[in-house]
């Protein structure tokens, strides 16, 4: 048997079945070291790794190269680094296209122009907003999708981002199926809280006559973002202390608040009654200063006048009564005996030069004096 089955082997059907064999051989071995080696890989700097061993995590590798078992193992998942930035618009906030699509336009006017708050469409209702196509009813939730309710019973549409990052890479692979919807509840829930605790102003500026009353409003709205990231944070964690963590943590939050567009055009009107109310009160402001600075003015030149027109006389009747309260004080110290005379001498003169015909009596002469009287 020996010497038969050797010169099968020489013979060329032979060498061709042992080739083949050996050919067969080389291949698999090299498919084994190639998949030996198909986990060995590079992570990327801004990326991290997570390496699953049968469907279990057993470790994490950072940037760099490396080495795992080959499939099935061990898996691995490339992850955003604990650097990385990662972004998730909140949709559940977002008004429904179904809703927008029946939304009164904002310059829209009402249907009953005689009574405008009786008409539910300045409101923002629409007849038809009820239904959708086909006489299909709209819920609750979708009609009033978009909207959270403030603390002063107002409605305000608040837009938000979400921004995190990855900090407990296990856990993001366990949660990763369902990471986007419980990031999207816990958001709009946490939106929600932040604008219930607060009133329409302290979300926005929506009635700028307020802003002189309350300084603080400008000091929440800044804080809103704030708030609503730490609210986000806090539930979080309190899911991770249940071990229902989602491995991730909160970058920041950004918010754009505005009010319903069935409202911008009653906000509008509001604010231009108030600018022109404050600027009529301008106005009549400026007119009855200027009323006052006038009457002022003519005030002061009246008493002006008044005082110059008291001293005046005050100085002629000084000046008229000098030569008399001489004449007293004389005669009252009896130190000059001559000036009544004087006195009389110059009055006299004066009067009598302004008389046309002087008839003088001597007054110690005892004779008659016949004086003319009247022409028949």
């Amino acid at each position: 048997m020996t010497s038969a089955a050797f010169p099968l082997r020489r013979s060329p059907a032979g060498q061709a079945t042992r080739a083949a064999w050996w050919f067969i051989v080389a291949l698999v071995a090299m498919a084994a070291l190639v998949s030996s080696f198909s986990n060995v890989q590079r992570v990327p700097p801004d990326s991290q790794a997570v390496v699953m061993r049968f469907g279990k995590a057993v470790r994490v590798q950072r940037a760099g190269l490396l080495l795992a078992w080959p499939r099935p193992f061990e898996t691995v998942m490339l992850l955003p680094g604990p650097a990385r930035v990662l972004e998730q618009p909140i949709v559940t906030l977002m008004r429904d296209p179904r809703a927008r699509a029946l939304d009164p336009s904002p310059s829209a006017p009402p249907q009953d122009t005689t009574l405008p708050f009786n008409d539910m469409s300045s409101w923002g209702f629409h007849p038809d907003a009820a239904t959708g196509a086909g006489g299909t009813p709209f819920s609750d939730a979708l009609a009033g999708s978009g909207y959270v309710l403030t603390g002063d019973a107002a409605v305000v549409q608040l837009a938000a981002t979400l921004y995190y990052r990855v900090s407990s890479p296990i856990d993001y692979v366990l949660q990763r199926p369902i990471l986007a919807a419980a990031l999207e509840r816990i958001t709009a829930a946490a939106v929600a809280e932040a604008g219930a605790a607060r009133d329409l102003d302290a979300i926005l500026v929506a009635r700028p006559e307020l802003l002189a009353a309350d300084a603080r409003m400008a000091e929440r709205r800044e804080r809103l973002r704030g708030d609503i990231a730490r609210d986000i944070g806090h539930r979080l964690r309190a899911l991770e202390a249940a071990h229902a963590g989602l491995g991730v943590e909160v970058a920041r939050v950004d918010v754009q608040a505005n009010v319903p567009a069935a409202a911008v055009d009653a906000f509008n009107s509001v604010l231009s009654s108030l600018q022109m109310a404050e600027r009529n009160t301008a106005d009549a402001r400026t007119a009855a200063e200027t009323a006052l600075q006038a009457a002022q003015q003519r005030a002061d030149q009246i008493i002006q006048e008044a005082e110059a027109s008291a001293k005046e006389r005050v100085a002629t009747a000084q000046t008229e009564t000098q030569t008399i309260l001489q004449l007293e004080s004389a005669l009252s110290t009896n130190s000059d005996h001559g000036l009544l005379a004087r006195a009389y001498r110059e009055r006299i003169t004066q009067i009598l030069s302004k008389a046309g015909h002087v008839t003088t009596i001597d007054p110690y002469d005892t004779s008659s004096l016949v004086l003319p009287g009247k022409a028949p």
